[in-house]
């Protein structure tokens, strides 16, 4: 993209920032690859040697920017620090399989970030897929694909045969002209952070994607916890680049410290103001877990041993862990150095039951002899080389240890009419159902006058004296109820399901 080429009127189209999300195995890294190779010639892709979090493609003269986050976990935790990064998502479902638990979290993350989504049903060359089937699956958690009479569009793709990904970037550009992405370019830049780490040769080293405004080198950028005079700027593939627009990613030489992920950076006037903005860093973040509210229950604690290549990485990662909510699952590093991981490493997470996390180390020899003869007390070891997926693990861990609660789930309402007869604490209700829908089976609860006086369930279910497994709103209805209390007309009967979710932080 030619980025001196474009206008700077206020409020100017911009491109396209889009993230894919879905199950860990139906081929989200491959499609991102796929695109590449469609789009990035082999001659132009190899200066891309770093993850730096973000690229560009052109599609028929019109850019998009891709997010390669590692998950719907990442763009989750983005999200709640009040990022916006992304306009368009990607569910990818694989055509051969099914959707699974993590397609549905990366639907509800899609949801609650509030922004279209396009389906992408990869894998359509193998001979066990069937994309309607997904779609049908898809319905059954209200994503109603065009092709089903909804209005979320769908793409069928197959990354490894690199088909469909004309069609998916069309769609894309589609899609962004329909919502007229927009953005001022006469202010002073803004954006977020998605990418940081330390180079031992170059030093702090961040990908921020631009959102206002127009970053140039030699500006001076800050961020809730890092300050920068910008060295140098360089796009996805590590080209020296003078501005960058918004939604273009740059890699930002210059901060002092790295910056945590996620995080929103401005540019200012001055370098003075810059630091001045810089909110000072907490303390050392040394965690003691919180006692439970009665005072004497220690509440569920991850310890970790941090151990990472220089310095700067592990101050990076402290202060990232420090971001983490720690009311429920507080995180206590027991030690924080720089090194390799080491027998006493080992030792220590024994005694006390921690998981050693690494950050660019080695495990030694004698260590990696000691886990493959180690049947007892086996200790967990988790390396990463990318920063933002070393807290995410950590984060996956607290999650972990969370017990799972029931959640009470609304699904439909009956209001009683007449009363036919009752034997024990057995009744046939005749009644109308007023919202949602009724299944044979589900739970109720009894409403007489907006208070609740008992509770039951649906023995079966009836329309027109035929027998009937689910009845929607508006459906005439004969339930034999069972239950600890007498229907009478006009309660209102509440059906409910009570569903196992695992624990959020």
């Amino acid at each position: 993209m030619n980025a001196k080429a474009k206008k700077t009127e206020s409020h100017a189209k911009r491109p396209p920032v889009v993230v894919v999300l879905g199950h860990v195995d139906h081929g989200k890294s491959s499609l991102l690859e796929a695109i590449k190779d469609f789009k990035i010639t082999a001659k132009e892709s190899g200066g891309i040697t770093q993850h730096i979090g973000a690229y560009e493609v052109e599609h028929h003269g019109h850019t998009i920017t891709f997010l390669d986050t590692p998950g719907h976990e990442a763009f989750s935790a983005m999200r709640q620090r009040g990022a916006h990064a992304a306009d368009i998502a990607l569910l990818v479902v694989d055509a051969a399989q099914s959707v699974q638990p993590q397609t549905k979290e990366a639907i509800v993350a899609v949801r609650k970030a509030e922004i279209p989504m396009i389906v992408v049903l990869n894998k359509i060359d193998l001979p066990t897929a069937d994309p309607n089937k997904i779609k049908g699956e898809l319905a059954k958690v209200d994503v109603n694909v065009e092709s089903y009479g909804g209005d979320v569009p769908s793409v069928e793709v197959s990354a490894k045969e690199k088909k469909g990904i004309n069609e998916l970037l069309e769609m894309i550009n589609l899609v962004a002209d329909l919502h007229e992405l927009k953005s001022d370019t006469q202010g002073p830049a803004e954006g977020l952070v998605i990418e940081s780490y330390m180079d031992q040769l170059k030093g702090p080293v961040a990908t921020v994607l631009v959102e206002k405004g127009i970053l140039r080198t030699k500006s001076f950028i800050a961020t809730d916890s890092a300050v920068a005079k910008v060295r140098s700027l360089e796009n996805f593939q590590g080209k020296p680049t003078d501005e960058f627009y918004p939604s273009q990613p740059a890699v930002v030489l210059g901060f002092q410290t790295v910056p945590g992920v996620g995080e929103q950076f401005k540019s200012y006037t001055t370098f003075e103001e810059a630091e001045h903005a810089v909110k000072k860093a907490a303390q050392k973040p040394v965690f003691i877990a919180p006692m439970s509210q009665d005072g004497t229950k220690m509440l569920k604690t991850v310890n970790i041993i941090l151990k990472s290549d220089v310095a700067g990485s592990l101050e990076a990662i402290e202060k990232m862990l420090a971001d983490l909510p720690k009311d429920q699952v507080p995180v206590r590093i027991v030690k924080s150095e720089v090194g390799d991981i080491n027998e006493s490493d080992v030792a220590l997470a024994q005694t006390m039951n921690a998981d050693i996390v690494g950050f660019r180390v080695k495990i030694t020899p004698v260590v990696s002899r000691m886990l493959s003869k180690e049947t007892k007390n086996r200790v967990s070891i988790k390396n990463f080389n990318i920063i933002y997926e070393l807290v995410q693990g950590v984060r996956t861990s607290m999650e972990k240890s969370l017990e799972s609660e029931t959640v009470r789930v609304e699904l439909g309402r009956i209001k009683a009419l007449v009363i036919f007869f009752g034997e024990k604490n057995r009744q046939i209700v005749g009644g109308k159902i007023t919202d949602g829908e009724i299944k044979k089976g589900m739970k109720l609860e009894v409403f007489r006058n907006n208070e609740k006086v008992g509770s039951g369930k649906i023995i079966n279910l009836q329309r027109d004296k035929k027998d009937a497994e689910k009845l929607t709103k508006g459906s005439e209805c004969g339930i034999l109820f069972e239950g600890n209390v007498k229907v009478a007309e006009g309660d209102l009967l509440v059906a409910f399901t009570e569903e196992k979710r695992k624990g959020e932080l």
